[in-house]
């Protein structure tokens, strides 16, 4: 059957297992296979643009609560000030977390951004991220997962269902057709992303 809700998922997991005593803890696998599908899959359909404001004399910004990873940030200044990601130990060791100015660098550290040069003033941080999907419930019958890897999340949900059902031979089945939704999922996902740019060459004259 084809499954399009929040509610059709569980009838057709209880179907693929072949069991009408899941009832209680097929919603278990359903959030254990969004969970997995969130550490596994980078797609344009989760990408998220938010803004938010520094402060001038603070050097950190609360990330938003559904960040996952970031995929472009700068400031909203004239022209765009583009930021440079550091990781924290070339971060801290540079002499730059001590200035303040323009910030042109930032790191993650925990649920917070921090900048250097600390912001001299109030800017505009514009950011384009990987969201986390909302999850799925009774009350929130749909997202990112299920409107467009369907099946990926079908076998994931399929996947988590055996540490409860034990030694099923199907596991390897399951496992099998999840990594090849995957794998298809993200080729599919760079190539409408890049299809449209034109081959170049480049040639490095001596």
């Amino acid at each position: 059957m084809a499954f399009t809700s929040y509610s059709d998922l569980k009838t057709t997991i209880a179907n693929y297992l072949a069991r009408s005593d899941l009832t209680d803890v097929i919603p278990d696998f359903i959030r254990l296979a969004e969970e997995r599908l969130r550490r596994d899959l980078r797609t344009r359909q989760m990408l998220v643009v938010a803004t938010a404001s520094t402060v001038g004399g603070e050097s950190k910004v609360g990330l938003p609560a559904d960040f996952l990873e970031m995929r472009d940030i700068h400031l909203n200044t004239n022209p765009i000030t583009s930021l440079s990601y550091e990781a924290p130990n070339t971060f801290y060791s540079s002499s730059r977390p001590t200035e303040s100015g323009i910030p042109r660098i930032y790191t993650v550290l925990a649920s917070e951004l921090q900048f250097a040069p600390i912001p001299d003033t109030a800017y505009t941080v514009q950011m384009l991220y990987y969201a986390k999907p909302v999850l799925m419930s009774d009350s929130n019958v749909s997202n990112t997962f299920l409107l467009n890897y369907p099946d990926a999340l079908l076998y994931a949900a399929l996947g988590e269902a055996e540490p409860y059902l034990m030694n099923d031979a199907r596991l390897q089945v399951w496992a099998s057709l999840y990594d090849r939704a995957i794998t298809s999922i993200n080729t599919s996902d760079q190539a409408s992303e890049y299809s449209g740019q034109p081959m170049s060459m480049s040639y490095n004259v001596r």
